[in-house]
């Protein structure tokens, strides 16, 4: 991946952009569908002038998911055990500086939230997320996991970036995937948002997805965080390197999410706000370029615009999400990472996805109850 980023360092965007006709936009979307897209092919779906063919991308990228997902929207929800983290990162809520309330669930405290979230909103997939930092030992972590695969069919984590041997011992607990942003991936900006911690070690966390890969993990989930660095080549970058994955490890099933700063606790305001027409032509090129990856939306997204996403190429939808350690059962809870903007219960979104003519599934990628 390192060569690709080299490759792409120096080139220039706006001298393509120039060079696209309509009528070459039009051709990539009518031949899209078969195969993973060309490089630059991909690029061109992502440029200004193919704002304009949003309509033909939404028709096209709808028929694709119906063809390879069907109308099935898998439905998963967060779990924070720990805020504490040890980087500086200038947009979060759980920067070390921050003077938030700490807190670093026990194992039983794990388990009380685990039978609430699984019992009271009938979840079968979790993501476990912590802030990064070296209390998450592996010994802490391989306990956790063991605990939730007793509630839950699918256990997907974000937390530090572990090394291929960490992620190969929380596999044989019976961990599934690992989501892991690298954020921004125009490096010199990277630098100027991480400040403090193991988190500025950009290669380290570049090489994530391979260790996670090589550890025999079936699903694993990337993206940028977008309003850092520049949105067409943060979504050209991300999208490079989930076709560097998708073409490297064949044992693993990737997905893509696309995350917008929200407002936290003492962050930074971005500094290239995307909008949401650019956020739809982003899902709608990723769905193009990549006809059978999972496209997750989170509950950062408003629900009126996030149900408007649907037919557009989601495969997955988190559902009753908190964003604050100990959040669904306990007391004296911390604040959270980010604010969300769709508070709707599981079973409104359920409803909601009924309505629309999908069918939510509690299961995880192979079909596995």
């Amino acid at each position: 991946m390192k060569k690709i980023l080299q490759h792409y360092k120096s080139f220039d965007y706006n001298n393509f952009f120039e060079k696209l006709s309509t009528s070459d936009i039009e051709n990539i979307i009518e031949n899209s569908g078969e195969k993973i897209l060309e490089d630059l092919e991909f690029l061109a779906l992502l440029s200004p002038k193919a704002s304009n063919l949003l309509e033909k991308m939404a028709l096209k990228a709808n028929s694709l998911t119906k063809q390879y997902f069907g109308k099935e929207i898998h439905i998963y929800a967060p779990l924070y055990i720990s805020n504490i983290c040890d980087n500086e990162c200038s947009y979060c809520g759980f920067k070390h500086s921050n003077p938030i309330k700490r807190r670093h669930l026990t194992l039983e405290e794990i388990e009380k939230e685990a039978i609430f979230i699984s019992e009271t909103l009938g979840i079968h997939s979790i993501i476990l997320l912590t802030g990064e930092s070296s209390i998450n030992s592996i010994e802490y972590l391989k306990n956790s996991i063991k605990i939730l695969k007793k509630y839950f069919s699918t256990v997907i984590i974000e937390v530090q970036p572990l090394s291929q041997e960490e992620y190969e011992i929380l596999y044989k607990v019976g961990l599934d995937g690992v989501t892991v942003y690298q954020e921004c991936y125009h490096k010199e900006t990277y630098s100027k948002y991480h400040l403090k911690g193991n988190k500025t070690d950009y290669t380290y966390r570049l090489e994530t997805p391979k260790r996670a890969a090589l550890a025999n993990l079936r699903s694993i989930n990337i993206g940028t965080l977008f309003g850092l660095g520049n949105p067409i080549e943060e979504a050209f970058l991300s999208g490079m390197h989930l076709k560097y994955l998708t073409n490297t490890f064949l044992g693993s099933q990737f997905s893509i999410s696309l995350p917008r700063i929200k407002e936290a606790y003492r962050n930074i305001k971005p500094e290239n706000i995307v909008n949401d027409k650019e956020f739809v032509q982003f899902i709608l090129a990723y769905r193009l370029a990549f006809p059978m990856i999972g496209i997750n939306i989170s509950t950062r997204e408003a629900q009126n615009f996030r149900d408007n996403l649907l037919p557009l190429g989601v495969t997955k939808y988190s559902a009753g999400s908190v964003t604050e350690v100990g959040g669904y059962s306990l007391s004296n809870n911390s604040e959270p990472q980010f604010e969300t903007d769709d508070h709707r219960s599981v079973q409104e979104i359920i409803s909601m996805l009924k309505t629309k003519g999908y069918q939510p599934i509690f299961k995880d990628w192979e079909g596995n109850l």
